[in-house]
């Protein structure tokens, strides 16, 4: 690394602001810190920032060097911490694809609860359609929903009713229903296909 006293010269210059002295202090001990930086198996750009930062700290710390003579293991040894120091920020780093982000991942509980407002949204929608049908249609469609499988005799003893308009009724009332809905543009295709 050449003799100490041409060194301690080179390190008074370069405190001096002598720009020939540092520069010739940066081309003496540049393949060292690249050896060390490398050592620590660094990729090209992280290892070009511990040189550049090894440097810094030499300008920041050059008059206050007791030794100059042992420039070369400050240097070395500078250089040792800011790879260890780039090597925990990129052990910190750690790279992900954006898929991997959790933008994408399903939220189980936000599904269930849009699902349950949607439901209770279209529910107060058909009902305040329901309450606009007659009195009559009302009573046979809450009748004939009451139980799985309606049984139409019952239901028309009930209802004083026929057993033969029971099913024609029924479809007038549920045409007049989907026609209410349609009208208070509610769309209840567009919610199932979401």
């Amino acid at each position: 690394m050449g003799d100490p006293e041409s060194l301690t010269a080179l390190v008074a210059a370069a405190s001096s602001g002598d720009p020939s002295a540092w520069n010739a202090i940066v081309v003496r001990f540049s393949p060292l810190l690249w050896g060390v930086a490398r050592s620590h198996r660094l990729a090209q750009e992280d290892a070009a920032d511990v040189v550049q930062n090894t440097w810094l700290r030499l300008v920041d710390h050059l008059d206050d060097l007791r030794e100059p003579e042992a420039l070369a293991g400050w240097l070395a040894t500078t250089a040792r911490y800011e790879s260890l120091s780039r090597l925990r920020r990129r052990g910190r780093e750690v790279p992900v694809r954006g898929e991997d982000l959790g933008v994408n991942v399903v939220d189980e509980e936000a599904v269930a609860l849009d699902a349950a407002l949607l439901d209770d949204e279209r529910d107060v929608e058909l009902w305040t359609c329901f309450a606009q049908l007659s009195e009559r249609c009302q009573r046979l469609l809450r009748a004939l929903m009451s139980v799985d499988r309606p049984n139409y005799r019952a239901v028309g003893e009930a209802l004083g009713m026929p057993v033969g308009s029971i099913g024609p009724t029924r479809m007038r009332c549920l045409d007049t229903l989907r026609s209410l809905v349609g009208d208070s543009g509610y769309s209840f295709d567009a919610r199932r296909r979401s």
